[in-house]
């Protein structure tokens, strides 16, 4: 998916103390994808001026191996590369670089970024699940709406899918101290260990019949049960209290084929609404087409076509749990989040310098 450079209104501040000269890389790489954003401060967030995204499957064949095979890791370093050229002639003055669910799993995760560093300079560092999760809230906090005091917030990724509650403010908090709102608060979180390439290992890509669709829902269905069965979600959604943000390909490649657009294009996805009887007829289309057929569809592609129908099958799960009845779609997620948090904290160290010495 290509990502035109764009204002990104990423809160209130969110690049307090950053000097307009300095220039920010985040990089996630993930199970399945590897992404890259270089932006600078803005008034009201930050200006991306480069953007890369390519799918390199690193976690292929990982759910039965335990290992990254070379040939994933091969496709990986030449991506690698590309990213390493553009944060170079971005002239980037910070770099924050992560590896999630792939690199958690791999036995031989230490030789690869290894590899990484000596062939591209870039160094990774695996993060957890619960930091995954928090980042990818983060870059989301744009598209939360006022009128829900809850947010459910999932990403659905190559090997884990990843679901976190958030909680409004309280009125009486007071703010982070920059003049900026309180953030909304992390309720709980839940990570399971399916994602769409693990899915479609697992039950297949290419033909899926309708009732090996069906039972990929209930599978994963399975697996969110006890993060509702822990929090009591539905409740929520009763008193029309919870919001639904969805950040992954999945969601975007659904938005895109449901506008019939010609070509991806973020600037029509990036905080449109579908809502969940469109999901599931969407879903249910797309399972239902020859592999030749999404992968000529513009919107899906090759690489996606024997993925799509298990980021399908788990995004009805997460609807059927919790039937809010619509969800926004987020063309962002990770990588806003790592960008937001750097040059939030360049503002933290700048305010804590000038800060008079107590006495």
């Amino acid at each position: 998916m290509a990502y035109t450079a764009v204002d990104t209104e990423s809160g209130p501040h969110s690049g307090a103390g950053a000097s307009a000269v300095d220039v920010f890389a985040a990089l996630d790489l993930g199970t399945n994808n590897c992404r890259l954003l270089i932006a600078r401060p803005a008034a009201n967030g930050f200006q991306v001026i480069d953007a890369f995204s390519r799918i390199v499957r690193l976690g292929e064949g990982l759910g039965r191996s335990g290992r990254l095979s070379e040939a994933a890791m091969a496709r990986t370093v030449q991506a690698l590369r590309i990213c390493a050229g553009k944060v170079r002639q971005r002239g980037v003055t910070r770099t924050r670089a992560v590896a999630t669910e792939a690199c958690r799993r791999a036995s031989n995760c230490g030789d690869f970024l290894a590899r990484v560093l000596k062939e591209t300079d870039l160094k990774f560092e695996i993060i957890s699940n619960d930091e995954e999760a928090a980042l990818a809230i983060r870059g989301c906090t744009p598209l939360f709406e006022p009128h829900a005091s809850h947010a459910l917030v999932f990403d659905i990724g190559g090997g884990s899918t990843e679901v976190s509650w958030m909680k409004a403010p309280a009125p009486d908090k007071p703010d982070n101290g920059h003049g900026a709102d309180a953030a909304p608060e992390l309720g709980g979180w839940h990570s399971i260990p399916i994602g769409v390439v693990t899915l479609a290992e697992t039950y297949g890509g290419r033909r899926v019949t309708p009732r090996l669709y069906e039972t990929m829902i209930e599978d994963v269905t399975a697996a969110l049960a006890p993060f509702e069965a822990e929090n009591q979600l539905c409740k929520l959604v009763a008193d029309g209290q919870l919001q639904m943000v969805g950040t992954s390909g999945t969601v975007t490649t659904l938005a895109g084929v449901h506008q019939k657009l010609p070509r991806y294009d973020r600037s029509r996805i990036d905080g449109c609404y579908l809502d969940f009887e469109t999901v599931r007829r969407i879903s249910r289309h797309i399972a239902s087409m020859s592999y030749q057929r999404r992968a000529a569809h513009p919107c899906i592609g090759r690489d996606r076509a024997d993925l799509v129908i298990a980021g399908c099958a788990i995004l009805e799960a997460v609807c059927g749990t919790w039937p809010v009845g619509r969800l926004r779609v987020a063309d962002r997620g990770l990588r806003e989040g790592i960008l937001m948090n750097m040059m939030a904290s360049i503002g933290e160290s700048v305010n804590a310098t000038s800060r008079p010495a107590s006495v």
